[in-house]
């Protein structure tokens, strides 16, 4: 999952949610250089991102990206999957509820920011001034998104292709992701249990 997911999976815990956005910035054993509550929360972002990958619906999705990214065809799953968790009317009833979602965030990030590794808080000014997790709504928000995946990777030379494979499969993806998140956010509801008592 990107950023949206793992922000709305952090169940408006903040220290659960400072680490499982700055789980993928934290190698070996520097996580325990962070409190027990904030270890939880990078624990929590690997076992979504497993969860995730080894989902079937995932691997439906990962086969219309897989001929053209190969392994890469799973950061694209995970970007689109924010797509449809922004529209998700389950979740955020209304534009305005995704908007204050997104502002919370922001504005509980930006109080830790001591708690940030360096590349995710050099990083982190960016997300908010170009507010990526309200802009995973639009079809321009994933465009951009897409080609913030190019910058990132070493190898992924164009997402053109994966914009129009996007684009040209929203009423599958959907279908799997209606299939996927409520599967997703049971787990993520009981393994932050779990993590949170130990």
């Amino acid at each position: 999952m990107n950023y949206l997911a793992h922000a709305f999976l952090s169940f408006n815990n903040a220290d659960l949610l400072v680490g499982n956005m700055i789980a993928d910035y934290i190698k070996g054993n520097k996580q325990f250089e962070y409190s027990s509550q904030i270890q939880a929360g990078i624990k929590l972002h690997r076992a979504i991102d497993f969860f995730t990958d080894t989902h079937e619906a995932s691997q439906e999705i990962k086969n219309l990206f897989k001929p053209t990214y190969r392994l890469y065809a799973g950061a694209f799953i995970d970007v689109v999957y924010d797509y449809f968790l922004a529209n998700d009317r389950i979740h955020f009833t209304t534009e305005n509820e995704l908007r204050i979602f997104a502002d919370i965030t922001y504005q509980i990030l930006e109080k830790r920011q001591q708690d940030f590794p360096e590349k995710f808080g050099i990083m982190f000014p960016f997300m908010q001034s170009q507010d990526w997790l309200y802009n995973y709504r639009t079809d321009i928000g994933m465009q951009k998104s897409f080609g913030g995946l190019r910058k990132r990777a070493k190898y992924i030379e164009e997402t053109d292709t994966a914009f129009e494979i996007f684009l040209d499969n929203k009423q599958t993806i959907q279908h799997a992701y209606d299939v996927f998140f409520p599967d997703l956010k049971n787990f993520a509801l009981n393994k932050s249990a779990e993590l949170l008592k130990n």
